[in-house]
């Protein structure tokens, strides 16, 4: 092993985390028929879609550079990222500034690269597609379809704690134990306020084989040496690489975090989590919330 010219620690200089990669290649099977042509990460979150609010919060983070493994039928994610100058050139011509702006924004809020994950090999794979853009450098992963309502942004949150132990860290939640299978699962101890220290992690355990009810969600901030890691993993769960089967090998060589976020989070790549999540953002909404919630009021449930 040589991972020790990698390692950090409390009392080593700390490397800013600017880099985000963003796994968007996944089919969406869960939302079929709705992404059969469409991906789930642009479905409409009120008036934004989801891959936008989790690309705010990584700028909100200080996060300066995205790259986004892409997949077949995922080029609607490029074209919403990219300038639109036909669309733009209506709205400058019938003289609507506000949504010109709102459009333009978009296309100016930070760099975005993109990378092709040719095949569905898991979320593992889809990060070692990344490989040479980070290169030797610290990151982080967000999951385009994990939305998080959080005052402070949850990555924000977890850069002071990357900060603090100069290690990685995994964003978690407690889940009900009926659902740890369908999560990676941490065993670790509490070291810090809503700080863990990870031991072990297993992903998508039986409920009986479960270590905790801390479940990984998509959010992480991860070393280099995990890249080595990724490479020599062997397929695991649903025959996919998978990100929890390498960071459980990279226990065993530096100390891993998990931190307990402050914020309410959204499954939207599920139809329950999506509708949760469009009904208390509608809620939320500064143009029409109020009316929204007088309409609800309406309804015989």
């Amino acid at each position: 092993m040589t991972f020790e010219l990698h390692f950090c620690n409390i009392g080593l200089m700390v490397i800013p985390i600017t880099k985000a990669i963003f796994p968007v290649a996944g089919l969406g099977t869960r939302f079929l028929p709705a992404t059969k042509a469409s991906p789930k990460e642009m479905l409409p979150l009120v008036d934004k879609p989801l891959i936008q609010y989790v690309v705010e919060e990584a700028i909100a983070s200080g996060i300066e550079e995205i790259i986004i493994v892409t997949g077949r039928g995922k080029r609607a994610i490029e074209d919403h990222f990219d300038i639109s100058y036909e669309l733009e050139d209506i709205l400058r011509q019938k003289g609507n500034g506000k949504l010109l702006a709102e459009v333009q924004k978009i296309s100016n809020m930070l760099d975005i690269c993109y990378v092709r994950q040719k095949e569905p090999y898991g979320l593992g794979h889809a990060i070692l597609c990344a490989r040479n853009l980070v290169k030797k450098e610290p990151f982080a992963v967000l999951l385009g379809d994990d939305v998080i309502d959080a005052d402070i942004p949850a990555l924000k949150q977890m850069l002071e704690i990357y900060h603090t132990y100069n290690a990685p860290v995994v964003a978690i939640q407690e889940v009900d134990r009926s659902q740890v299978s369908y999560y990676g699962i941490i065993k670790a101890n509490l070291v810090g306020e809503r700080v863990y220290r990870v031991s072990d992690m297993v992903e998508k355990p039986p409920v009986e084989e479960a270590p905790s009810n801390l479940a990984i969600i998509g959010r992480y901030l991860l070393t280099p040496d995990i890249m080595e890691l990724l490479g020599k993993t062997r397929p695991g769960a649903g025959k996919e690489i998978q990100l929890t089967d390498a960071l459980r090998e990279l226990t065993k060589i530096r100390p891993v975090y998990a931190y307990q976020f402050h914020g309410t989070r959204y499954d939207a790549g599920d139809k329950f989590g999506f509708l949760k999540a469009t009904v208390e953002f509608a809620l939320k909404n500064k143009e029409f919330g109020k009316d929204f919630r007088q309409y609800l009021k309406t309804l015989k449930l």
